[in-house]
C-alpha cells in the first residue's frame, strides 16, 4: 500500500457523515407548524389594530380566533408526525419557536392591550412586567420541553411535564371570548376582565410546576372504536356545530379549563378511572379464524 493512500473506509467516511447530519425537513408537519405560526404573527397584527376605546372588540374577536386556530395546528402537527413516522429534531424545534409566538406573545400582548395597560395608568411598567412573566414561563415551559424530549428514559413519556402552553394560550383566548361574548357592551368597564391577569399568572405558575397532564398520546384515531363512543362523539360535534352560536362561547372554557383541572385531581384518580380517561385499550380488531 503506498504511503499516501488512503484506506476505502475511511474515504467514505465524510459522505456518511454528511448524510447523517442532514436535516430531516417534512413537508406536511412543518407546513401545519407554519400556519401556527402565521395564526400567532395574524393575532398579534389584529390585537395591535384593534381600538378599544371606543368599546368595539371586533379585532379582538379576530384575534382570538386566530390563536383557537393556531392551537388547531398545534394539535395537528404533532398528531400528524408521530402517526406518519416522520418527527424530527428540526420539526420539535420549528414547533416551539411557533407556540412561544402564538401561544406566549399573543396572549400575553392580549392581556395587557385590553386589561393590564388601564389597571396600571400611572405605572405602566408594571403591566409589562405582569405580561412578561408569562411569556417568560411559556419560554421556560417549552425549553423544558425539548431537553426532556432527548432523553430516552423520558421520551416516550405520555405525560406532560406542567401544563402545556398550547392549552393556556387556548384558556385565556376562549375565556376573553366568552367575557366579550357575555356583557360585550359593558366589558371595557366591568369587573370580569380583572380576572385575566389572575389566570394569567396562576397559568404562568402551572406551566412551570411539576403537575403532570395526559398528552393523549396513546389515542390511536385509526383504532376501533364502540358504537357508543362514537355515537356520543358524533352527537357531541354536531350539536356544537349546530348551537355554535348559543354554546360555542361558554363549551371551549369549559373544555379547557377542565383539562387545568384534571392535573391537580388526576393523583388522587383511581388507576382504573385514570386508564379509561386517558388511553385507548382497544387494539385493531382480531383477524378472522
Amino acid at each position: 500500500m503506498a504511503a499516501n493512500s488512503i484506506p476505502e473506509p475511511l474515504k467514505s467516511a465524510p459522505a456518511n457523515n454528511a448524510s447523517e447530519n442532514r436535516l430531516k425537513i417534512y413537508l406536511l408537519p412543518n407546513l401545519l407548524t407554519a400556519g401556527n405560526l402565521f395564526c400567532g404573527f395574524v393575532a398579534l397584527t389584529k390585537i395591535v389594530e384593534a381600538d378599544i376605546s371606543t368599546g368595539e372588540f371586533r379585532q379582538i374577536k379576530v384575534a382570538l380566533l386566530f390563536i383557537l386556530l393556531a392551537f388547531i395546528f398545534d394539535l395537528l402537527d404533532g398528531r400528524v408526525a408521530r402517526m406518519g413516522g416522520v418527527d424530527s429534531p428540526f420539526g420539535r424545534e420549528f414547533d416551539s419557536l411557533a407556540d412561544l409566538i402564538s401561544f406566549g406573545a399573543a396572549p400575553a400582548f392580549l392581556v395587557h392591550r385590553i386589561v393590564l395597560k388601564d389597571v396600571f395608568v400611572e405605572h405602566a411598567e408594571w403591566g409589562w412586567f405582569i405580561a412578561s412573566i408569562y411569556l417568560i414561563c411559556g419560554a421556560l415551559r417549552l425549553a423544558r420541553f425539548n431537553v426532556l424530549s432527548q432523553q430516552p428514559a423520558v421520551s416516550g413519556a405520555k405525560d406532560f411535564l406542567g401544563f402545556p402552553i398550547p392549552s393556556a394560550a387556548a384558556l385565556v383566548a376562549s375565556l376573553t371570548l366568552f367575557m366579550i361574548w357575555w356583557d360585550e357592551k359593558e366589558f371595557a368597564k366591568g369587573r370580569w376582565r380583572y380576572a385575566l391577569p389572575v389566570l394569567l399568572l396562576f397559568l404562568s405558575a402551572m406551566m412551570v410546576s411539576n403537575v403532570r397532564y395526559p398528552s393523549f398520546k396513546s389515542l390511536d384515531l385509526r383504532a376501533a372504536r364502540t358504537f357508543t363512543r362514537t355515537l356520543v362523539a358524533i352527537l357531541f360535534i354536531g350539536g356544537v356545530l349546530v348551537l355554535r352560536e348559543r354554546i360555542l362561547y361558554w363549551v371551549l372554557p369549559v373544555v379547557f379549563t377542565a383539562y387545568l383541572l384534571y392535573g391537580l385531581v388526576r393523583p388522587r384518580l383511581s388507576r382504573k378511572l385514570r386508564r379509561e380517561i386517558e388511553e385507548d385499550e382497544e387494539g385493531p380488531p382480531a383477524a378472522p379464524a
